[in-house]
């Protein structure tokens, strides 16, 4: 099975933007985003956030991240492109007997990017015999008609064979996206990444925007709030009809699809109209409330993830570090019933989970 390792580069020097990595951007780290993101792929074996700066640091592994290193300073200065950076994550890995497939450096700073982009990238990379893919949008202008102002003030067009030109009649040019980098890591290329050997993932301009000037930022939140305007208010919305609901019998073991909503910071989500996501009873609490631990249908493997099937085989998997309590009036259905020797397993990795000993 093929491994792949995500890079997040991150330093704590940004200068237009100041500590802009961890910057709040509609209620959460910048870089949260991107983390999030790469986790909500499944693709990766290790998602890391490489960087100079502990503030850094310790936010990635607030949102999940993992920070196996501090960077070295001659890394992270104004000269220091990301192709150095990833290969010094690679080589460090490497050095622990660590190795993979296919690497993905993904920018701290793209908070439009959607997993089903990255999931793109990769499957179009792993099934070619390419070497890199990497997000691409198309120009929003005939490059052919552009020009450059002089020294002294005036107009010179880089094409004026094409002043005349229909739009219409020139060839469209695409540029990098700046979101994600693709390489598969055992073919060799003597290419640019903008080169033949590499697909570019082409992007809608709405989901493009380089976050270097505060300029940039503002036009970004703008552009957020137009690709999710109200799903925090239509979350209200629902929730304020679960208090309506009638509670139901439930018992340990059991699984129901809940209402769990939409939350900010490293909560999973719920989806759909109603917000649902499966929950597991681990322990009831009183007639309406219970410790649950949220499902997902992802393939995912470490402590935090407990691997089981109910119902006819459909696989879950139960996810520990969400663990947390629940109102049963937020149940819309039974979905079925966990073993009795799964949920034996269960209670026994939960005990090495939560570091519990006899």
């Amino acid at each position: 099975m093929d491994r792949s390792l995500a890079v997040i580069p991150a330093r704590g020097g940004s200068k237009r933007i100041p500590r802009k990595n961890i910057r709040p951007f509609h209620g959460k780290p910048l870089i949260a985003y991107s983390i999030e993101t790469a986790q909500k792929s499944g693709l990766f074996e290790r998602v890391i956030v490489s960087t100079d700066d502990e503030e850094i640091a310790e936010t990635a592994r607030k949102y999940g991240a993992e920070v196996p290193f501090i960077r070295p300073a001659d890394l992270a200065d104004d000269f220091t492109g990301t192709d150095a950076v990833t290969e010094h994550a690679l080589k460090w890995f490497a050095s622990r007997g660590e190795s993979y497939d296919f690497v993905c450096t993904l920018y701290a700073t793209a908070p439009l990017l959607t997993a089903e982009l990255l999931i793109e990238g990769y499957q179009r990379l792993k099934d070619s015999d390419a070497v890199y893919a990497f997000s691409a949008t198309s120009m929003p202008f005939p490059i052919q008609r552009t020009f450059k102002i002089t020294p002294k003030g005036r107009c010179e067009m880089f094409w004026p064979e094409h002043y005349t030109t229909r739009s219409q009649d020139l060839e469209e040019a695409y540029q990098d996206a700046g979101q994600f980098y693709w390489r598969a890591l055992h073919r060799d290329s003597s290419e640019p990444i903008f080169g033949r050997d590499s697909i570019p993932i082409l992007l809608p301009r709405y989901r493009v925007q380089d976050i270097d000037t505060l300029e940039d930022w503002e036009r970004a939140e703008k552009m957020y709030e137009v690709l999710y305007p109200d799903t925090f208010n239509r979350w209200n919305r629902v929730k304020k009809t679960l208090k309506e609901n009638h509670p139901i019998h439930f018992r340990p073991r059991e699984i129901y699809f809940m209402s769990i909503g939409y939350n900010v910071g490293r909560e999973v989500y719920g989806k759909g109209e109603k917000f649902l996501r499966p929950v597991l009873v681990f322990r009831k609490l009183s007639r309406y409330t219970f410790i649950g631990i949220p499902l997902t249908s992802q393939e995912k493997n470490g402590s935090y993830f407990f691997s089981f099937s109910y119902k006819r085989g459909r696989e879950s998997v139960a996810m520990l570090h969400q663990m947390r309590m629940f109102d049963i009036r937020r149940a819309a259905y039974k979905s079925g019933v966990m073993s009795s020797s799964d949920f034996q397993r269960l209670k026994a990795k939960m005990g090495e989970f939560m570091e519990i000993t006899p």
